[in-house]
């Protein structure tokens, strides 16, 4: 089977290459360094919160399904989703893979109120100040993409830059990714390697969650990550502890996804 995770991972490092030289790290240090200032929006707490917790997804494209909603434009949909009653935003910046784009943050960030999640790829400092400088109020680090000691390190650095960290796992054996202080922690039931979708990985990793979370000084916010279209999932996830559901095909297939969010959460609440 074709490891689709493994080849994006590659992809990524050759556009870093490529970034840095366009962007030096010690030129993007510079302008974060002056946005000390800039309000910060607390993920985790929004999601632990809110009745729905529904964090609506922009997602054009994916490796698995191919275009979703070609069409659709950020400034458009974005502030829609928060009319419609989003807890928070997942904008996709892959842009091989998923026809993402780092600007859709900035392009939407005076217009929304609600945190903003860069969901990508990361795998270096570059993307983390890359996140902070066009918004964005929290980065995705995936534990199937990092060493250990490099996902711990990169949940500091953003953390240094305030920005909150969705720490996401898939398996069982990466319940030892969970250091530190992850402001969230998602469980994909996507396998990045596959792409193959079950919800069923939320419910079977539970238990496991709860134990390998109880020592942590403050306990972070779970969410259940892909292919959930059903409200009843989401009641049932959340008698077992979840606070964040990330919704994004569901919503971006139909014609209106800000509708398709609205005439969800009418039906969840």
């Amino acid at each position: 089977m074709k490891d689709i995770l493994h080849e994006i991972v590659a992809k990524k490092r050759e556009e870093l290459k490529t970034h840095s030289q366009i962007f030096p790290a010690e030129y993007l240090e510079e302008m974060v360094e002056g946005l000390k200032d800039q309000p910060v929006r607390s993920m985790s707490q929004a999601l632990a919160s809110s009745p729905t917790g529904i964090i609506a997804e922009f997602k054009r494209k994916s490796p698995s399904k191919g275009w979703i909603h070609e069409d659709a434009q950020p400034h458009i949909v974005i502030p829609a989703y928060e009319a419609a009653g989003a807890t928070a935003i997942s904008v996709l910046t892959d842009t091989p893979y998923f026809a993402g784009n780092l600007k859709y943050i900035r392009q939407v960030r005076e217009s929304v109120n609600i945190p903003i999640l860069r969901k990508d790829f990361i795998i270096d400092r570059h993307q983390l100040l890359e996140a902070k400088l066009t918004g964005a109020d929290a980065v995705l680090l995936i534990a199937a993409c990092l060493e250990k000691d490099e996902c711990q390190m990169l949940m500091e650095e953003a953390h240094q830059l305030k920005l909150e960290v969705m720490l996401e796992i898939h398996r069982a054996e990466e319940l030892a990714y969970i250091q530190g202080s992850p402001d969230m922690v998602g469980i994909n039931n996507r396998n990045l390697g596959s792409f193959v979708t079950d919800v069923n990985n939320s419910y079977h990793l539970a238990s496991m969650l709860k134990e390998a979370t109880k020592d942590l000084s403050s306990q972070p916010v779970l969410v259940s990550e892909s292919g959930i279209s059903n409200i009843g999932v989401i009641k049932q996830l959340r008698e077992i502890g979840y606070r964040g559901f990330l919704i994004g095909e569901t919503f971006m297939k139909a014609p209106d996804p800000a509708e398709s969010l609205k005439q969800f959460i009418n039906g969840l609440l």
